[in-house]
């Protein structure tokens, strides 16, 4: 299981720490999901003890790619800032590594689709996982960006601003990506709701950074590729809080069959009337016969507001 532990660490997770342990709830998540696929109590045959197995494995390694992927983006922001070429090209060098897991990863998932043709819960699993190792081995490289151009801006001297927000940004990307992770592992739907509104922090941070370089330019004597460089760096960080909320939305699909990109939509369609039935009524309120108070319209929105679209 993993599970969100407190630590302090300053580079690393403000909030939380990915820990693996094994349990009694180790099996619960696919546990739950197979529900779905009753099988009239009758004893499970060796072929589909080894395909749950296969499932919890996929799961068990998913794990394992978010504890390497958390753990570059702590060792990206050290390399960052104390100027560590070595330990850059490190990271830069090793994310080949994570490249070769997620892909022996992908082809375990696409064999089990294959071979097994899992339905309904084990189904969604399977295709969540995938989409799952997409967004991580894509957060891995945008750490590799922010290394590379930790290499480009070598000579620049961060001012204390420019240093706290570079290294809060790095705690929130690892604490996005582990909260994440552990939405998945729990089949947590009220974890991976809150991502997006956990991502609001890094968004505000990297705003502040960037207009921190701004005002700042002059003292880091930076010229325009060493600001675009600088300004680049916020943006990767900001890049991995949008794959964590992604991961988020998975889960939701996972665990409930529901479509992030319906929800979406069936949110913007309640906006829209929201909006619409809102003109409306000021319209209405507005319209006078002079000097009397105001005349209701035979449709004015106080005799029925239209019908508006279910929620999800």
């Amino acid at each position: 299981m993993c599970e969100l532990v407190c630590s302090s660490s300053s580079i690393g997770p403000r909030r939380s720490l990915l820990t693996l342990r094994t349990s009694a709830r180790s099996t619960t998540s696919l546990g739950a999901l197979d529900d779905e696929q009753s099988h009239g109590g009758v004893e499970m045959n060796e072929t589909r003890i080894q395909y749950h197995g296969e499932l919890e494995e996929v799961r068990s390694d998913l794990i394992r790619l978010g504890a390497m992927v958390s753990e570059t983006i702590g060792r990206g922001t050290a390399a960052l800032l104390d100027r560590d070429l070595h330990a850059a090209q490190v990271i830069i060098d090793g994310d080949d590594v994570i490249d070769d897991f997620c892909l022996g990863l992908e082809e375990r998932c696409y064999r089990l689709l294959a071979l097994q043709s899992p339905i309904a819960g084990e189904l969604r699993f399977v295709l969540t996982s995938l989409r799952l190792i997409s967004e991580l081995e894509r957060s891995a490289d945008l750490i590799v960006n922010v290394c590379k151009s930790s290499r480009r801006i070598y000579d620049v001297e961060f001012g204390p601003q420019i240093r706290g927000l570079i290294e809060q940004m790095g705690v929130e990307a690892t604490f996005l990506i582990r909260a994440a992770i552990d939405s998945y592992v729990d089949a947590d739907t009220s974890l991976a709701s809150a991502l997006d509104d956990i991502d609001d922090r890094l968004d505000e941070l990297q705003v502040a950074y960037v207009q921190a370089i701004f005002r700042s330019h002059s003292e880091m004597n930076l010229n325009l590729q060493g600001a675009v460089q600088m300004a680049m760096i916020g943006r990767y960080y900001e890049r991995v809080g949008d794959h964590a909320v992604n991961i988020g939305e998975r889960v939701m699909y996972m665990v409930t069959g529901w479509l992030p990109e319906k929800s979406g939509a069936a949110r913007q369609r309640l906006r829209e009337a929201e909006a619409e039935a809102g003109a409306e009524s000021s319209e209405s309120a507005n319209t006078t016969d002079g000097a009397g108070p105001a005349v209701q319209s035979d449709s004015s929105p106080q005799d029925g507001l239209g019908e508006f679209p279910d929620r999800p």
